[in-house]
């Protein structure tokens, strides 16, 4: 992380000289990456240059697929990493997001000197959850070497986990089908098979006040 801004002045220095420039960033470069801080730089220092940003997978959605779909819902992702936040400003994001029973996505949960955070992580998620909601871990998503592991969050705190771990913790909805992290969008299934979406009363309430006011 220390060479982030020496690689983007570099790149933005070549790309002043009128040469094409790559500058490659994990995942989605706009998404924990280095799209944002080109931009920055770029206005700081005077470079006029235009920046083109191309997406890619995060480490979120590749997690989540390895898992099985449990970001069918709202959900939120957070980093644990107080290198650039301070842990103040993390844990109380994470107090407010826990309470609102959002599936949550971890990135950089643990590293061998950062310990605390994750472990303050899972106090606060047992404070605010079920001891048996679902959680996944992938390490290495999409890449050779990549582990996967279902677990809940009363074991989360003895699970494996580093800076190349992705932590997916489950909603008051999310359950485990066949070995797969689900979390349910809505539709409601029943013993045909057949699959319905689940319509908010309210909002039909509302829909048919306005169709009575436009006869």
């Amino acid at each position: 992380m220390s060479q982030e801004v020496a690689r983007c002045r570099q790149a933005l220095q070549h790309a002043a000289a009128g040469r094409t420039v790559a500058l490659v960033s994990s995942g989605d470069p706009g998404i924990y990456g280095m799209a944002g801080l080109a931009i920055e730089l770029a206005e700081a220092e005077g470079f006029r240059v235009p920046i083109e940003i191309i997406p890619g997978v995060t480490a979120a959605s590749a997690a989540a697929a390895a898992l099985g779909a449990p970001l069918m819902l709202d959900f939120a992702v957070l980093s644990l990493s107080d290198l650039l936040v301070p842990w103040e400003t993390i844990r109380r994001r994470l107090e407010a997001l826990a309470a609102a029973d959002l599936v949550l996505v971890f990135y950089n949960p643990k590293s061998r000197r950062r310990v605390r955070p994750f472990q303050q992580a899972v106090e606060i998620l047992r404070a605010a959850r079920a001891a048996t909601t679902p959680v996944g871990i992938v390490t290495s998503a999409g890449q050779a070497g990549q582990s996967v592991v279902i677990t809940d969050l009363q074991h989360l705190a003895r699970q494996e986990v580093d800076m190349h771990s992705v932590v997916i913790v489950g909603n008051s909805a999310t359950r485990v089908l066949r070995g797969r992290l689900v979390t349910p969008r809505g539709y409601c299934i029943g013993a045909s098979g057949r699959a319905e979406e689940i319509r908010n009363p309210k909002s039909e309430i509302r829909n048919n006040i306005k169709s009575h006011k436009h006869q």
